[in-house]
Parts: C-alpha cells; structure tokens; sequence
C-alpha cells in the first residue's frame, strides 16, 4: 500500500501522526482519509460530522485507521441577491484543488468523500477523478419539508411576491421560518440533490446512498458500510477511472434525464470527465434526454419534496425503470455491476424499507416516480439549442417551460447585468412578447452566478412566465422553473454572438427544432445572409469590458475558465483537451 511505501522516505511521518492521537498499530493498518465539507455554512454541511464520526467506525471496523480532513462549501441559497454568488462556481475549482493538496501531500490508501450540496459535490467527484486513488463517495442526505410541504425553492417565488406587494411580510417571514425544518440538502430536485443522484448513478456511491432524509437512520448506517468498503478498496486497488467511465457518465445523464436533474449538471459532468480525459459534447446530452422519458414528479419540475424520491426507492427504482437503456455490466464502487447491484437492491428488502416511510402520506410509489410506459413527458427535461446566437450551444430544461413557448419569436431586451434586469421584471419594464438578456455572467465574464431572482420574478408573474423568455450566458438556480435559456456559448465576455445582440433584435426559439437564432433586426425578419451582416459590422465596433477583478481568486477563475457549454472548469496554459473516448 501507497502509505506503507512512503514512510521509509518520510521518517517524521511516523512521530507526526503519533503526536496526533494515533497509535503505533495505526501506523501499519490502512490509511483512509475522510473528507468532508463539514462546517456551520448551511444545513447542507452542518450535519456532515456526525457522517464522518460513522465513517471513521467503518473505517476502523474493516481494520483500517481514518484521518478527518474538511474543506467548508458556501451555500449559493446564502450568496443569492448580491455579488457572493459570482464565488460560488470557482468554490468548485477550489474545494477540488484543496483535496487534491490534502492527497498529494500527506500519503493515503484509499479516500471516503461525504458532501451534500451543489458545489462540494462535483467538487469532490472532481478531486476523485483527479486523484484517482480508490475512493467512495457518501451523499450527506436531504432535509424534510417543512409544514404544508414547504420547500426552499418557493422562496424565490414569495420573494418577488412581497415586492409586489401581494403578500405581507409577517406572511413573508412565515415561509423563511419554515423553509428548511433540518440538516442536509434542500428538498427539492435542485443541483445538490441532482449531483447526489449523479454520484451514484456514476457507480461512485453505494447503491441507494443517494437522498437518504438526514432524519432517517439508514443514513448512518450506509456510511458506516462504506468506512469498511473503502478499506477494502485500498487493499483491492479499485481505482475511480474503472468506474467513472464513459459508459458510467452515459448511465448517469440517463438517470439526469429521468429524473429531470438541474441544468448545472451540463457544467458539472463535464468538469469531473475532463479530469479523466473523457469529453462529454453537449449534443450527447441531447441525444440521451430525447430517448429517455422524464419519470419523476418531484419539485420544481413536479409536485413533491426531494425526501419523498427516496421514499419511492430512489436512485436503484429509478434505475430499474430505464433498465433496458443502461450499461447494466459496468463496475460500481461496490466491486460488482450495476445489474448485480440493483439485483440486490430487490433481494436485501431496500425498497420494502423506503416504502414504509410513504404510509400515512397518502402517496403511492407511481405518484412520485411514473412507470416507463406512463411518464409525465416521453423525453427528458433538457434541450441543447444551437444557432448564430449560441454556436457552441445553450442550454434549456424545456420540462418547465410552456408550450407556448416552445416555438416562439420575441423581441430582444438587452441587460449587461441582473440587477438591471430584475428591476426592470420587478417594475413591469418587460412586456409580454419579450426576451430578457442578461449577458456578461458567464465564467469569464463574473464567475458565471445563478439568474435565481429573475428567472422567480418572471415564473411568479402569471402575465409573463407564458409569454417571455430569459436568455443568458450565466446560468441557472437547480430549482429554477420558467422561461429560461442559459450557458449560452461563446459567452458575451469572449465576443460570442450574445454580446452583439441589440434592444429590438428578433430572436427565434424552437426547441423541438433545437434552434436558437438572431432572425430579425429592429423588428424586421431579414435573411441568414443579412443577419450575418450585420453582426459582422457589429462586431468590429465591439469592445470587450475590462475586468472587474484585478486581484484575488476571481482575477484567476475568469481568465483560465472555459465556456459554459465545456463545463466552465479552470485550465492552465498548458492544460491538454481531454481525449474523445
């Protein structure tokens, strides 16, 4: 073992872990790290050491010896409003590299990695990929609903209707009271719940890990097993990049298709395959939504809270569902396949136990996840568009968009920042027939934050969520419903045909034709070969903005990101495209 190897080179190793509290039989057994992103940030993490404490009993039930290493996530719910949420992509970057340092610098056998939310997540899967030492991830869970089936997302939604004065603060202050009731990931069907879903729909987490309600022992219990499974690992070598294959991302986007997953998931698989040379084009991810239906009716794409999808049977029912879709014969991190795994999954009672919790509710399994051959839409939740507006691509979860909109030309509204356009939604400055753009919010524009409170403000406003639509090269909220288009590529920041866009432009949607396109100028409808035109002369009269960032991390994050539709990950000078496997 790697950790063994390294002690005759590193003599003060022995004494400095001895001053730490280990013994000297610690020295000889099996040395797991635990990360986490324990910290008092949000529920999200609060809850996580109680996770690590059972990871560190697994690891020592197997015969190995654990060391606690934390890396604190933010909340974007926290950094929403105000210019906290322009950190909130490159905490990604950062959370990563972090445990990249806590690996590389001190030797480990094998890695346990429990994290909860939308950032830490991909963060650590990212760190699995790159170090490539055998590993286990453990979703910290899902908090429970609060009264009436309250849920974080509806926030947004009570915010824009107290600044339009159709609800009273004392109302107002009821419903962020209550929101979230406990620790652990919102409940709701948002980026952190998607990329839980993700992990182990990657093979990388135990089969059913993901989404456990926080308030639910099982959890304990499933962390506990995986403290003993990575000593195993470490002794059985099993490394990341003979489970995180290209077949395990196809697995994965098929899951992310069923269960309608966040749109920043288009960010975050990609981020953790380049770390393994495998490219995951967007047009994959079209390609897999358009044959895999859209299954699971919970928020904000569906009607219930987060914590009952693992009360219907969670990732491995789900699994089941598109079966005949999947690689069923690619190994997971429990050393067998999927097909063995969810062959256990029905043996050992799993779905028996999650289906207890539903008694009482009066909900039925196939309320919450819909049969293959009744789902609530026969494709999945996302679309890529492409056009001479987005050439590398945009991205839009078509799932929670009217039909109206499906096919549409509207009139470009042109902002260079959110709060321009939220006030103008806010203040009835948008009119029916309009397209909102808010540009230079990719990764090298600002760090590429969440359109949250606009995308709220329209979705809450029954005149415009049917009638507009939101266009941006920054992306969205997980729990974002409504008319809304964003990753837009090449962003604005890198002179990409949304930063030539103009107030009265035309702009033509059709999402079953996957186009998005500039159509019309000031009004007009003018051929392919005008609109060309024009946005040549355009372009040559184009500045691009100097950076607001002179120093610090996002100084860094927004000169070395790359575009929203390759997975708005940092590279180097001299960093290598990944291979096309």
């Amino acid at each position: 073992m790697k950790s063994q190897e390294l002690r005759s080179l590193a003599p003060e190793l022995d004494s400095l872990r001895l001053g730490s509290g280990w013994s000297i039989d610690d020295l000889s057994k099996p040395q797991i790290i635990v990360e986490s992103s324990y910290g008092h940030s949000h529920p999200g993490s609060a809850h996580l050491n109680k996770l690590v404490e059972e990871a560190d009993k697994g690891v020592s039930d197997g015969g190995g010896k654990a060391a606690n290493y934390y890396v604190t996530d933010i909340c974007d719910g926290e950094a929403q409003g105000h210019d906290g949420m322009n950190y909130s992509l490159v905490s990604r970057e950062i959370m990563a590299a972090m445990i990249e340092i806590h690996v590389k610098a001190t030797p480990f056998d094998a890695g346990i990695f429990i994290t909860s939310c939308d950032k830490s997540v991909p963060a650590h899967l990212m760190a699995i990929a790159r170090l490539n030492m055998p590993s286990i991830f453990v979703p910290g869970g899902i908090m429970k609903a609060g009264p009436d089936l309250l849920t974080l997302e509806q926030i947004g939604k009570y915010n824009a209707q107290f600044a339009r004065k159709e609800i009273s603060e004392e109302q107002f202050m009821a419903y962020k009271r209550d929101a979230c009731p406990d620790c652990g990931a919102c409940s709701f069907m948002g980026t952190a719940s998607t990329m839980q879903v993700m992990a182990e729909a990657l093979g990388m987490a135990m089969p059913g890990s993901a989404l456990i309600p926080t308030n639910v022992h099982y959890l304990k219990d499933i962390t506990r097993r995986a403290g003993e499974r990575a000593v195993t690992l470490a002794q059985e070598e099993l490394l990341p990049s003979e489970i995180m294959t290209r077949e395990a991302f196809e697995n994965a986007i098929m899951v992310h298709a069923a269960i309608a997953g966040s749109s920043n998931s288009l960010l975050h698989l990609p981020a953790i395959a380049h770390e393994l040379g495998i490219e995951l084009r967007p047009e994959l991810f079209d390609e897999i939504h358009q044959k895999i239906p859209f299954l699971l009716n919970i928020r904000p794409s569906g009607f219930w809270p987060g914590e009952y999808f693992w009360y219907a049977g969670g990732v491995p029912a789900i699994m089941e569902e598109i079966k005949d879709f999947l690689h069923l014969n690619i190994r997971t991190v429990t050393g067998k396949t999927v097909g063995e795994n969810l062959d256990t999954m029905r043996q050992n009672g799993f779905y028996e136990g999650c289906h207890k919790y539903l008694q009482g509710l009066g909900v039925k399994v196939n309320d919450i996840i819909k049969p293959l051959n009744d789902p609530i839409r026969p494709q999945g939740a996302i679309a890529i568009l492409k056009g001479n507006l987005a050439p590398e691509g945009a991205v839009v979860k078509h799932a929670a968009i009217s039909p109206k909109l499906m096919q549409v030309t509207l009139k470009a509204r042109v902002f260079d920042c959110e709060e321009e356009a939220l006030n103008a939604v806010l203040n009835k400055d948008i009119q029916p027939g309009e397209a909102v753009f808010i540009r230079y919010e990719g990764p090298k524009g600002s760090g590429m934050p969440e359109m949250f409170y606009t995308t709220e403000a329209i979705a809450s406003d029954p005149e415009l969520i049917e009638t507009i639509a939101l266009i941006t090269d920054g992306r969205f909220s997980g729990a974002t419903r409504g008319p809304a288009i964003g990753h837009v590529s090449p962003e604005a920041s890198e002179g990409g045909p949304i930063a030539l866009v103009e107030e009265g432009d035309l702009i033509s949607i059709d999402i079953p034709a996957r186009k998005l396109e500039i159509s019309g100028i000031a009004g007009i409808p003018q051929s392919e070969e005008e609109i060309n035109r024009i946005l040549s002369e355009r372009r040559k009269r184009w500045i691009k903005p100097e950076s607001p960032y002179k120093n610090g991390i996002l100084n860094i994050f927004t000169r070395n990101s790359v575009s929203p539709m390759k997975g708005g990950y940092m590279i180097s000078d001299n960093d290598q495209p990944a291979n096309k496997k």
